[in-house]
């Protein structure tokens, strides 16, 4: 989690999953959503865990939309460098999104993700999208 700027990045803690605001925004709104199990495969997390992601998805995909109004969400476990269970969750989106006076494109659109290819995006702006869904976000 520390890889993903945890605490500083944490826009919302559930029991078994951390949701973080991911450092780089490869479209606007990106996260990670990581279980603080020290699993390395999806199938060794706990039972709790698995029985804890139905809500938390739900929760992420209203608010996200909310906030955000995406075309459509992706979620990624790769798990190639960072080896932990975790998702990168990719709002994805038709046209240009502007926030903070800062333009968001999603370069893969309508493909999968473009990874390599993150917004430019300042501290501020970071911080401003993070506080952003901290204060807007809704417990379900």
């Amino acid at each position: 989690m520390k890889k993903f700027e945890y605490p500083e990045s944490c826009v919302k803690e559930f029991q078994q999953w951390v949701v973080l605001l991911r450092p780089q925004q490869v479209t606007l709104g990106a996260l990670i959503l990581i279980c603080r199990e020290e699993a390395t495969a999806f199938s060794k997390i706990s039972p709790a865990a698995f029985g804890e992601l139905p809500m938390i998805i739900r929760e992420i995909e209203t608010n996200v939309s909310r906030i955000f109004t995406y075309s459509k969400i992706n979620y990624l476990m790769l798990m190639m460098v960072d080896p932990e269970v975790h998702f990168h969750v990719i709002p994805r989106y038709e046209a240009p999104q502007t926030y903070y006076q800062q333009q968001f494109l999603d370069q893969g659109w309508p493909g999968p993700p473009d990874l390599k290819n993150s917004n430019a995006i300042s501290r501020e702006v970071h911080h401003e999208i993070l506080s952003h869904l901290k204060k807007t976000w809704v417990p379900l």
